[in-house]
């Protein structure tokens, strides 16, 4: 019995020897296949750090007032222009017709401006002809008064006589100096007349400014679509006092991307215009398509509230994240159904090229990098 026993506890050893390096081996291959190591590397570089990202706009009033109206409900589609909230536009519409009758009022007294001008031109003329006619009752009370004088010492024109001319050639002289200055009254008067009128344009043009305000606010009261898109919940509701910038409900549009949030050491690859393939938790993981557009200027953490601060004793290395945007193929079943925030898990293929899409919301194309 011992003889026989000898051989099998032998080779029972060398096969608990060769399961156990069977089983050593099959450990290591599901390590490096699981940190996708050689040989197991691959070019999909992989992320769950991905949600669906659209322009979500908030929309809110520029002024204060009561809500008349709200004729759209939750989730409803909208185009453009459409009206989503009207507010009480009483006011308003009396701040409009103020502005309209203070304009009336600054174009009259510019018009009247005007009128004054033209009569002060008028006033300067009638002045002229008195200078001028001063001039010449001058001119005769001075030749009087010289032949007076001649004839004085032959007896033919008596001291009193003479006495008159020479009362009468002063007085000329000063009617003159008068009328002289009444004309130059006359063109200070006209040229206030003309400083006076850029003070009344320049109030017709403040009235017609505050006109201009007064139709913003006007058309303010009514706030409408800004684009196409589909309505959030209406937080709004009639007859409720709103203010300026409250938040009465958001429009989504129909652009969707992706946004991936790599690690660092996942970039190595990465280029504008890669393929890429993921999947929709939200729809049963179903798989849908898309390309690298942008990748993000710097980590995640630099665009922080509070940045980090490494420069400590205790420092732990972490991998950071790099955004990465991805847009979606519009040629793909249920792409309408995508919505902004939902969770998705990214595989871009870093082994192919491609051309960069274009943006879906200004047509730009940037070049491959």
């Amino acid at each position: 019995m011992p003889a026989t026993n000898k051989p099998r506890s032998a080779r029972v050893r060398l096969v608990s020897s060769i399961l156990f390096g069977g089983i050593a081996l099959a450990g290591i291959l599901i390590v490096l296949y699981a940190w996708q190591l050689p040989p197991f590397s691959s070019p999909i570089e992989s992320t769950e750090n991905a949600l669906v990202r659209g322009q979500t706009t908030f929309i809110g009033p520029q002024l204060s007032g009561y809500v008349y109206e709200v004729p759209v409900q939750d989730y409803q589609w909208v185009k453009q222009g459409d009206l989503l909230v009207r507010i009480d536009d009483r006011i308003y519409q009396q701040r409009l017709d103020q502005g309209l009758a203070q304009l009336g009022m600054q174009k009259a007294a510019l018009a009247n401006n005007m009128q004054q001008r033209r009569s002060a031109e008028a006033t300067i003329l009638q002045r002229q002809a008195a200078v001028e006619s001063a001039i010449a009752q001058g001119q005769k009370a001075a030749a009087d008064f010289k032949r007076n004088s001649l004839l004085i010492s032959d007896g033919s024109v008596s001291k009193s006589e003479l006495g008159v001319t020479r009362a009468a050639d002063a007085q000329a002289k000063a009617a003159v100096a008068e009328a002289r200055a009444t004309l130059e009254i006359s063109r200070q008067d006209l040229q206030t007349v003309i400083v006076n009128r850029g003070s009344l344009e320049a109030s017709v043009q403040n009235a017609e400014a505050a006109i201009e305000l007064a139709r913003i606010d006007l058309s303010n009261t009514r706030i409408t679509a800004p684009r196409d898109g589909q309505l959030g919940q209406i937080s709004v509701r009639l007859g409720a006092y709103v203010n300026t910038g409250a938040q009465l409900m958001a429009v989504v549009p129909r652009p969707r991307w992706i946004i991936a949030n790599m690690k660092e050491t996942q970039m190595a690859n990465v280029r504008l215009g890669q393929p890429v393939t993921f999947t929709v938790d939200a729809l049963e993981n179903r798989k849908m398509h898309g390309r690298v557009q942008r990748i993000s200027p710097a980590a995640g953490s630099e665009f922080s509230l509070l940045p980090a601060d490494n420069a400590t004793g205790n420092f732990v290395k972490i991998a950071q994240r790099i955004p990465v945007r991805i847009t979606v193929d519009d040629d793909q079943t249920d792409v309408d159904r995508l919505r902004p925030g939902m969770s998705v898990v990214v595989s871009i293929d870093t082994s192919q090229d491609g051309d960069v899409p274009p943006d879906p919301v200004d047509g730009t194309v940037e070049k491959n990098k």
